[in-house]
């Protein structure tokens, strides 16, 4: 049996079948996610100390952790991020068009 590889768009959402700007939205989350699992596992907290820290309960700590992107919002994922300490960023650059 033959294994057919594809390449990927550089967005894993966009190559699921996501719309371009769903995909987008997802991938920020993704990343915003990311960041902050990177602060638990940096300052070895457990979940209830990273809830203190973000300024959320240990369930949605608990959601974070097992990936449940489609809990949170971008807003909600920055906020903890701003609780931590953590310094957001945004950077907006030209790119194709999203029809």
């Amino acid at each position: 049996m033959r294994t057919k590889i594809q390449s990927s768009s550089g967005n894993v959402f966009r190559d699921l079948g996501f719309s371009p700007a769903e995909a987008a939205n997802l991938r920020l989350r993704s990343d915003l996610m990311t960041e902050l699992g990177k602060v638990i596992k940096r300052r070895r907290l457990t979940q209830a100390r990273a809830a203190a820290l973000f300024g959320v309960s240990q369930p949605r700590v608990s959601d974070l952790v097992r990936g449940r992107i489609e809990r949170f919002s971008v807003d909600t994922l920055v906020a903890m991020l701003g609780n931590a300490g953590v310094r957001v960023e945004l950077v907006v650059r030209p790119g194709s068009r999203v029809a």
